[in-house]
């Protein structure tokens, strides 16, 4: 990953680093490099280029999202709970509203990953790849919720907690791909090897998930087919959608707080590392 991309835009003598403007020759760098340096932030996302408007942004909008997120929490927790009973269910239906958001938002966490880490590694922007790292334990904990709901669903509906079914065992795998994404960047040292490393790893995984939409389909299932996005439209009535809506927007809402204050975090850390750096080698 580009070292000067944790640097402040201006350096304490009020020069610029060479990631933002300085001509490469005055910073030493090879002029192949530099070339390499430039076409990768004309072609990548500007917002990715510059960590310090990424900052001003995430200053704001993480405490914005947080809001948003309680606030539609609230109003979908409210509306789903004074829902009358499924006449099939009966109250177990509720679990749906904590259930359905956290599979839908550990799907689109993964989504995430693997577009960051795309980023980070076409375009080598360390912010990309701190918004990956970022990601994969925020998307391992809304995994592991939707498969500790399901289970606790299931076994009413069921009649046992677990089954080795398509949805459910691509959902495990999913949880598996988080866990190990996690576990190769911390056991490598070299920070570039291990995010170029967990970034290949990312992109691989994101097969997974049209394996875990498609699996109800192309195999046998005990899991419920699409419900709300699906041909002819929704298949619950408006008293059950719309709480399911708010909740989904709720946990989208709280996984974008959570996961702006994450790249916060570890966009300090690594500025907090370069800075060792450099007063140890001067």
């Amino acid at each position: 990953m580009a070292a000067p991309a944790w640097a402040p835009t201006r350096r304490a003598d009020g020069r610029r680093p060479a990631a933002c403007g300085v001509p490469p020759q005055a910073a030493g760098l090879p002029l192949s490099a530099a070339k390499a340096n430039a076409l990768n932030m004309a072609l990548a996302p500007t917002f990715l280029t510059n960590p310090d408007r990424f900052m001003a942004f995430s200053r704001w909008a993480a405490p914005l999202f947080g809001m948003l997120a309680v606030g539609l929490a609230a109003a979908g927790l409210w509306l789903g709970f004074t829902a009358p009973e499924d006449y099939q269910q009966g109250d177990t239906v509720r679990i749906m509203f904590i259930h359905v958001p956290a599979a839908w938002t550990c799907m689109f966490a993964y989504f995430c990953l693997g577009g960051a880490s795309l980023l980070g590694l076409v375009f080598r922007h360390a912010l990309a790849d701190a918004a990956a790292a970022a990601a994969a334990p925020l998307g391992a904990a809304f995994t592991f919720l939707a498969l500790a709901t399901g289970s606790l669903w299931g076994r009413p509906m069921w009649g046992a907690w677990w089954v080795w079914d398509g949805r459910l065992t691509s959902v495990l795998v999913l949880f598996l791909l988080y866990i190990a994404y996690m576990a190769l960047r911390g056991a490598l040292d070299d920070e570039a090897k291990a995010a170029r490393a967990s970034a290949i790893l990312a992109l691989v995984g994101l097969v997974n998930l049209p394996i875990i939409h498609w699996s109800v389909e192309w195999w046998n299932s005990l899991h419920q087919g699409a419900s709300v996005f699906r041909a002819g439209g929704p298949a619950m009535g408006p008293e059950f959608l719309w709480p399911l809506l708010l909740m989904a927007l709720a946990y989208t809402a709280a996984f974008g707080a959570l996961w702006l204050v994450r790249i916060r975090g570890e966009v300090w850390r690594r500025r907090a590392v370069a800075l060792q750096l450099r007063e140890a080698r001067a």
